[in-house]
């Protein structure tokens, strides 16, 4: 089991950890570790990046390139693209683990724009999300609307940074099922992807907006996000409608 710290400390861009394990794919080398930071990928964000430094004396302080991670079971697994066996620290061995903070950080500020424009498309129109992604900066939603217009948009789009403006807190728990389910419109998106047998679920709440089960990082705080532009609406079925937004300081 892999000590995913992420999960409760979305600042944490630093740890050591000791190797588990080490497979070998096709697209190079899985390390598997007792603990990390890096976020592993899910609902819409992507897995983090960044490095694995060697502590021990017998690799003299090698440091590798971990292009993405993604969690199997319990473990999250960091690739070391292009790496062959041989070539990164065995079983036992002691590391230093570091996500790309900066790409992080966007990506946290991303997703809480995100879940800023879910808040505001339930609250004033109802409307449930049918799809979602993005990537640092930028980012869409896909809504379940019957038309959407230019006028609609620009007013979406100053309701959302008028939240964000707002300062609001944002807090992350981990509910008991039974606790988190009696949660009216706990789940926003038209499907509840959600395992049927968790035991336990993760709750994300920017006060006084939104709340929904999400496994993602987020910043603390709205303010942290800056503000958003709506780059583009499309239509993506007959009810089916997706706002394109960025950070508008993100580059």
């Amino acid at each position: 089991m892999t000590d995913a710290i992420c999960y409760r400390d979305a600042y944490a861009r630093s740890c050591e950890a000791t190797v588990q394990g080490v497979e070998a794919t096709p697209d190079g080398l899985l390390i598997t570790l007792d603990r990390t930071v890096f976020y592993p990928g899910g609902g819409g964000q992507p897995a983090d990046a960044g490095t694995l430094l060697a502590l021990d004396e017998v690799w003299g302080g090698q440091r590798w390139q971990v292009a993405s991670a993604r969690k199997t079971g319990d473990e999250i697994l960091h690739l070391l693209a292009g790496s062959q066996p041989g070539d990164a620290p065995e079983p036992g061995a002691r590391v230093r683990v570091d996500i790309d903070w900066e790409r992080r950080h966007l990506l946290m500020r991303t997703h809480t724009a995100l879940h800023a424009l879910c808040g505001v498309v339930w609250r004033d129109y109802g409307a449930q999300v049918t799809g979602g992604n993005m990537e640092p900066g930028a980012g869409r939603m896909d809504f379940e609307f019957e038309r959407m217009s230019g006028e609609l948009v620009g007013e979406i789009e100053a309701k959302v940074n008028a939240e964000l403006a707002a300062a609001r807190d944002i807090r992350v728990r981990v509910l008991p099922r039974d606790e988190a389910f009696a949660i009216p419109d706990l789940i926003r998106t038209k499907i509840n992807l959600l395992p049927p047998g968790i035991t336990e679920v993760r709750t994300v709440e920017i006060v006084g907006l939104d709340l929904q089960a999400d496994g993602g990082t987020h910043v603390a705080n709205t303010r942290e996000v800056g503000r958003i532009r709506v780059t583009g609406y499309e239509s993506k079925g007959r009810i089916n409608k997706r706002i394109r937004l960025e950070i508008v300081d993100a580059g």
